[in-house]
């Protein structure tokens, strides 16, 4: 069997013989090339170009539309646990309750078309940040036909080859070697995009987060790993869990840029998207970014969280919810009370409807089970 020539080993003379008259290959840069930057190369410069601006400055219309865009997903995400407890939904089911700021902040820098995103099995939330029908997101979570994977992938195993949005999940850290792919793919591409690959703190001690860590560094592939770290993984603290709890430390024997970002702010997280992102499309190479934030749900529908106070949980909500941080800001800017009840009004119809829509769609029929298992018909 023949092997694949590995990004790093094509056409290297071509490749330095462009570099030389300034001319940027759309080629991975070779080993050396890494060894060559090492005089540039300073793991906390993104991190203090971040802290000199810290918060992004949105016009009325945006940060109105970050709001309702968390807002959503907040109500959606009820709605979901609602249905779970009636037995509409099956399976697992994984809420994204507190950590809406991550999703909406990161997503709305990225260009659509353009970028791809892959995460894990948390992925309701990333899903609605991306503009995708609340609809089939939901008629998915109760197995039907309408859903976006034909009822067959539930909660977990959710796909838009149309939003560039990969997934959904199942198992811990496999979206991070596959994100590695797809940026291995804008680069051969020339495409000029990048992906967005979401992680949490238990998948970061994961080995093949780590040996894609060294392949996109190593070819300076255009993706920005982020770890959503919400404290307790599965259920334990990263402080029993992590010898290193600094996660955006993590890329650092890589020679990965690490980012350090308060994810209960959507203003602070659409800032550090900027910084990360630029980075990346100018050609720097992979960042790693970690997104403080916190679920107020347990890490499952069918986990109890006993591991944590309701104390430790309700402090959370009333000090950093990033929903009310949002709304507090639109109010700071002349929006009235009026007007925020009526975008929640409006918002829980759209939920609604999305409910009534799954709740009446067929389920797939049997002959179902039998296609998108392969690529081509057998």
């Amino acid at each position: 069997m023949a092997r694949a020539a590995s990004p790093s080993s094509a056409t290297s003379g071509n490749a330095q013989a462009k570099k030389s008259a300034g001319v940027r290959s759309n080629s991975a840069p070779t080993a050396n090339a890494a060894a060559d930057a090492d005089g540039d190369f300073a793991l906390k410069s993104l991190q203090e170009r971040f802290v000199a601006d810290r918060r992004y400055s949105p016009g009325a219309e945006e940060l109105l539309g970050f709001y309702e865009q968390m807002l959503l997903i907040r109500r959606f995400e009820e709605k979901a646990g609602q249905l779970y407890g009636l037995g509409l939904i099956g399976g697992f089911c994984h809420l994204y309750i507190g950590q809406e700021a991550v999703a909406v902040g990161l997503q709305s820098a990225l260009e659509e078309g353009k970028d791809s995103v892959i995460t894990g099995y948390r992925d309701h939330g990333h899903m609605l940040a991306y503009g995708i029908d609340p609809k089939v997101i939901m008629a998915e979570l109760t197995g039907r036909q309408a859903g976006i994977s034909k009822g067959k992938g539930g909660s977990m195993h959710m796909f838009s080859t149309e939003h560039a949005f990969y997934g959904g999940h199942g198992i811990v850290g496999a979206q991070v070697a596959l994100g590695g792919g797809l940026a291995l793919a804008h680069q051969y591409r020339g495409d000029g995009g990048l992906c967005l690959a979401y992680f949490g703190d238990g998948a970061a001690n994961q080995g093949q987060v780590y040996e894609t860590f060294n392949m996109a560094s190593l070819w300076q592939l255009p993706i920005v790993f982020v770890i959503e770290n919400n404290e307790y993984a599965m259920g334990t603290s990263v402080k029993r869990s992590s010898a290193e709890t600094e996660f955006y430390r993590r890329g650092s024997a890589f020679r990965i840029p690490g980012m350090k970002v308060n994810g209960m702010d959507v203003l602070e997280v659409r800032q550090a998207a900027k910084v990360a992102i630029e980075h990346v499309r100018g050609g720097g190479g992979p960042v790693l970014m970690e997104l403080n934030t916190y679920r107020y749900r347990g890490h499952s529908m069918s986990d109890p969280a006993k591991y944590r106070t309701r104390e430790e949980v309700q402090g959370v909500r009333e000090k950093s919810d990033p929903i009310e941080a949002a709304k507090a800001e639109l109010m700071t800017g002349g929006v009235g009370e009026d007007q925020l009840k009526e975008i929640d009004k409006r918002i829980r119809a759209i939920v609604a409807e999305a409910a009534d829509f799954a709740e009446s769609s067929p389920e797939p029929e049997a002959k179902e089970l039998y296609t998108d298992v392969l690529v081509e018909t057998y």
